[in-house]
């Protein structure tokens, strides 16, 4: 438990790296993902292995954690001696945890709550997320500050995706008819990111797989040159994924880059995009993730955790 007794909880669209959850205490609240005849929490009762096995006969929906489950966690962590929490959520305009987690919390008496919108999702919200705890535990940040100085690191983090196939993007409603059948038709990737508002915003569109993640990783570069240094997160649906091959590439296009998160993807992610994801995202570095990068020698891997 940290100095300050103040509980940080997420959502699993975060991907926060299972060891520093683990690490940290981070309650993960997990989303649910439904098929047509049970219902699974994400991450606990159904991997992303899994996932992608039944994708081949059912695509299933997902919806947010529970209220009853984020009670009960707040609850929980008052329990064990936290006298305060910090939510960080996925994008309130992908999700409506963020809006559920706060009317939840207000009903906890006795036990300040702030929820924070990372207007972002996966690895990039992860790594606000890791900040959250990495603050509480320096102690470097009264509660009170604590959610402004997460909302501005959030918004200035970029998070840029894409897929080899648009099916699940598009039945999920994630994007129109037009940019479905255009993708599909003539082999264009869009490369999306989380716009100001936190929905999908398409970035560029390129011809050809390779290219759209050479594209995606210059676009990561120029967004770096607006901090003096930075960290930098990337993940993949797919454990055969040249991971160590993109680290190498990145390093050298952001020579300023001080850290790499490395991180597979979520099973409630993976219904609405598939194991083809590819996901870049770029964050300023704050001293507290200086520190655990030190100690981590500036590689953080989740696949070989």
């Amino acid at each position: 438990m940290n100095k300050q007794k103040i509980a940080i909880i997420t959502d699993s669209g975060t991907n926060v790296p299972a060891a520093f959850a683990k690490h940290y205490d981070v309650k993960i609240l997990p989303l649910q993902i439904t098929y047509h005849d049970e219902s699974f929490l994400s991450g606990v009762d159904i991997t992303s292995e899994e996932v992608v096995k039944r994708l081949e006969t059912e695509i299933p929906t997902t919806s947010l954690p529970a209220p009853h489950s984020i009670k009960e966690v707040l609850e929980s962590c008052k329990k064990e001696g936290y006298e305060k929490a910090v939510i960080v959520t996925i994008s309130s305009g992908l999700s409506a945890t963020f809006q559920t987690c706060q009317l939840i919390a207000e009903q906890i008496e006795d036990f300040p709550c702030a929820v924070v919108d990372t207007k972002s999702i996966g690895v990039a919200a992860g790594l606000t997320v890791m900040n959250a705890a990495l603050m509480a535990d320096a102690d470097t940040t009264p509660f009170e500050e604590l959610p402004a100085r997460l909302e501005a690191l959030a918004e200035n983090t970029l998070v840029l995706f894409a897929v080899k196939t648009l099916e699940l993007l598009h039945k999920g409603g994630r994007i129109t008819e037009s940019q479905f059948r255009l993708g599909s038709i003539l082999n264009i990737k869009p490369i999306f990111e989380c716009d100001q508002n936190g929905r999908y915003n398409t970035v560029k569109k390129v011809r050809g797989w390779e290219k759209t993640v050479t594209t995606m990783q210059h676009l990561i570069a120029e967004k770096a040159k607006e901090f003096a240094d930075v960290v930098v997160g990337y993940c993949a649906g797919e454990k055969t994924a040249p991971m160590k091959q993109w680290g190498s590439e990145l390093k050298k296009l952001v020579p300023h880059c001080k850290g790499l998160i490395m991180s597979g993807v979520t099973p409630d992610l993976l219904v609405h995009t598939g194991p083809s994801l590819i996901g870049f995202c770029v964050q300023p570095l704050t001293p507290e993730m200086q520190v655990y990068l030190d100690q981590h020698k500036g590689i953080v891997d989740a696949f070989s955790a």
